[in-house]
């Protein structure tokens, strides 16, 4: 079994709690971690911008990654959202947190 992290960012916390609660219901993902008030600043249609936005990262397993995401791009409200899958490496954890993400996604009741 492999397992990955989901990096995005949103607008705002209100729209990144609401998306949270929609993949948790679809068991896209076993977590989402919220992280308010990061600064970013980027490059945009030719212009330096500076914005507020929110991280929300999310747990899964490496299968269903790839539907997370798009399901992610379906919700969002930017543009070109940034939405990032990153696969981790479990060696370190409890086998008993990854028990948990398998038995939080992919449709398990």
């Amino acid at each position: 079994m492999s397992y990955s992290w989901t990096y995005t960012t949103w607008p705002d916390p209100d729209t990144a709690e609401a998306a949270a609660e929609r993949l948790l219901e679809e068991r896209l993902c076993a977590c989402a971690n919220i992280i308010r008030g990061m600064n970013s600043v980027y490059r945009w249609q030719g212009k330096v911008e500076t914005a507020l936005e929110t991280v929300m990262i999310l747990k899964t397993q490496g299968d269903i990654a790839p539907t997370l995401c798009a399901r992610i791009v379906e919700l969002h409200p930017y543009d070109e959202p940034c939405v990032l899958n990153l696969p981790v490496d479990p060696g370190g954890s409890a086998a008993g947190f990854l028990a948990w993400i398998d038995s939080e996604t992919g449709g398990k009741a």
